[in-house]
């Protein structure tokens, strides 16, 4: 983050980049990998593989990382970088970076109350954070425990009238923008949560019993809150009372019947920002902005849905150039570093979400950890910036990639 007195988002020397930083004599962080081993140390593995994994043989979830490394930086020399910012502007808000936190479903699982830290996190940082359907911390949980606005992120269920009453929920809490995530009207099979037994009601294995056993600092934290359920859920559908019950509700409210006509239902019930999750198509990415949306994110749903999909900063170029001045396009998936989204930017997206990168900072180390995720990625950024020769992320563009690795 910014030394104290500086704008976030904007970096005058090299004194405070790169320095690595530890957690109160924990471990040294100086990257998401090092955030990554110390969660799968800390958090238990039902949880930890939830985050960490894909669908069938998460071959779209290792592309989404894997397709970055190939788009190769040019370097430049010999150019004043003394001064730089990173700071824009995402749906008309002011960003520290170009960067959000995604939704993440299940987050208070990673961490005790982890929806609220990780939201305080962000806007402490400057980013925005955005809260899923199924998280654990309600909505009103969150706005009681924030200050800033945050982003509610809407599944569409058959239930619409409960649909209805959590966009208003939604709306009284100061949402600033509702994230409406088209690619789940099935739910994609992903291999390791079947085989850890994480549904709802959770029907854990032995293994994953006894693994609960040696992560005691986790379990001691989830006794100490009483927010261990679907926040936004349990208690707000009539007969959904208990996990139990929730599961029976959820098997069959995912709605595979989802058109372009309710999301003109959904904008209208909303009536504000509205952001549209889940695009691989330009075909679909111009058929969103038809929809009067405010953007769109780039999105094969962190590779857990269809695997055998492009990845998201490979589908991002044609997207970006067919409707790029329409709307702004936003790109997840994949994103591990700040050069990450710097390359994103660099081919037309206008902002990231970041998902399992802030994940691992809070299952390592609670809010400290989302904030050390964070200043890893600005720093990353600014780096690169500067070995690329420039000072000011709006004047990048793809020039300051490798011609033919992109």
């Amino acid at each position: 983050m910014s030394p104290p007195g500086r704008p976030k988002g904007e970096y005058r020397s090299a004194k405070h980049e790169g320095t690595p930083v530890s957690a109160s004599s924990g471990p040294v962080i100086t990257n998401i990998e090092d955030l990554r081993e110390e969660a799968r140390r800390k958090v238990p593995r039902m949880f930890y593989d939830y985050a960490d994994s894909g669908s069938w043989t998460e071959s779209t979830y290792r592309a989404n990382e894997s397709d970055f490394q190939k788009i190769k930086l040019r370097q430049r020399v010999a150019v004043d970088i003394e001064k730089r910012s990173l700071r824009t502007k995402m749906i008309g808000i002011d960003v520290a970076m170009p960067v959000a936190l995604a939704p993440i479903g299940m987050l208070g699982m990673q961490h005790a109350d982890g929806e609220i830290l990780a939201a305080r996190a962000a806007e402490a940082f400057g980013v925005p954070f955005s809260l899923s359907t199924m998280s654990i911390c309600s909505i009103e949980d969150v706005a009681a425990n924030s200050k800033a606005p945050f982003w509610f992120q809407l599944y569409v269920m058959r239930d619409r009238d409960f649909i209805g009453r959590l966009i208003d929920r939604a709306k009284a809490a100061r949402c600033s923008a509702l994230v409406l995530t088209l690619d789940l009207q099935v739910l994609g099979q992903r291999h390791k949560d079947i085989k850890n037994g994480l549904s709802a009601p959770p029907k854990p294995t032995l293994a994953n019993l006894l693994n609960l056993m040696t992560k005691p600092t986790w379990g001691l934290a989830m006794l100490g809150t009483k927010r261990r359920q679907f926040g936004n859920i349990v208690g707000h559908v009539k007969g959904v009372e208990n996990m139990a019950s929730l599961g029976a509700w959820t098997a069959q409210q995912f709605d595979p019947t989802l058109t372009w006509a309710d999301i003109e239902w959904i904008k209208k019930r909303w009536g504000g920002k509205l952001i549209l999750k889940g695009i691989l198509d330009a075909e679909d990415a111009q058929l969103a902005v038809d929809s009067g949306a405010d953007a769109i994110v780039v999105s094969n749903h962190g590779g857990r849905q269809l695997d055998g999909a492009p990845s998201g900063i490979s589908a991002l170029p044609a997207i970006a150039q067919a409707v790029g001045s329409k709307i702004e396009v936003w790109m997840d998936g994949g994103i591990r570093s700040g050069q990450d989204v710097l390359k994103a930017w660099a081919l037309g997206a206008r902002g990231t979400l970041i998902g399992r990168a802030f994940v691992y900072g809070l299952g390592a180390m609670g809010q400290a950890g989302v904030t050390r995720a964070l200043e890893v990625i600005a720093n990353e950024m600014a780096l690169t910036m500067a070995f690329c020769g420039h000072t000011d992320l709006k004047k990048v563009d793809d020039r300051i990639l490798l011609p033919g690795t992109y």
